[in-house]
């Protein structure tokens, strides 16, 4: 099948689709100065802030850009910072860097419109890549899915012992994400396909029980109209 890759980086895909979210050309935002102490008032103890990572290769988002594409349907929970992917990815290609990002809650982003998936760690994307998905006969569902196993050296029972490495199983019928060769022309029987050794670093980043969130082309399209 032939598939269009808009192939840029993760979200950054739908909010240039959607004119209305300029993720590039803003100033960072300085943190604020230390308050002065008062001199002898009890101090209170002060949470540590969770430390952000490197600045380099991130596109730190504010909040006003947060609050806009929370707006516009783009993402449904917090996102600090997208990867800077300068280039058009193409099929088999892939950004991974989680160079000081915490540890924290991990979630995974698939858009069939864009044929991007992004994978999150404390609210920073880690990891995008150019994915396949399923066919018109077999198309890949939508929604909101935890991840039910994961299974690294998985084959299919169903279609002639294909390999399926490092599947992360979505559904009970056997919708995953796993390693695929990542070509053009090429669909999927409703499964997330994704470069192997991209489908090895998320089989590590993620549990069971994480959430994948795949969003449809009617969507993305949805979303587009609606920002005009």
């Amino acid at each position: 099948m032939k598939r269009s890759i808009l192939g840029v980086s993760g979200l950054a895909v739908a909010a240039v689709v959607a004119g209305s979210i300029a993720w590039l050309g803003f100033e960072r935002e300085r943190a604020p100065a230390a308050a002065t102490a008062v001199k002898g008032a009890p101090r209170a103890a002060i949470p540590s802030p969770e430390p952000a990572p490197p600045a380099a290769g991130r596109i730190m988002l504010s909040p006003a850009q947060l609050d806009e594409a929370i707006a516009a349907g783009l993402v449904d929970r917090p996102v600090k910072s997208l990867l800077d992917v300068p280039e058009r990815m193409t099929y088999g290609q892939f950004v991974w860097n989680d160079r000081g990002v915490a540890p924290g809650p991990v979630w995974v982003r698939v858009d069939l419109g864009s044929q991007i998936l992004s994978v999150f760690r404390s609210g920073h994307e880690i990891g995008t890549a150019v994915i396949l998905y399923g066919t018109d006969g077999l198309p890949t569902p939508t929604g909101k899915f935890p991840i039910l196993a994961k299974l690294k050296d998985h084959r299919s029972a169903t279609y002639g012992d294909a390999p399926m490495p490092y599947t992360l199983r979505l559904t009970p019928d056997g919708v995953a994400i796993h390693g695929s060769n990542v070509r053009w022309g090429f669909a999927t029987h409703g499964c997330v396909g994704v470069p192997k050794a991209f489908a090895a670093k998320i089989f590590d980043a993620v549990s069971t029980g994480d959430e994948v969130v795949i969003v449809s082309e009617r969507a993305a399209q949805k979303n587009e109209v609606s920002a005009r």
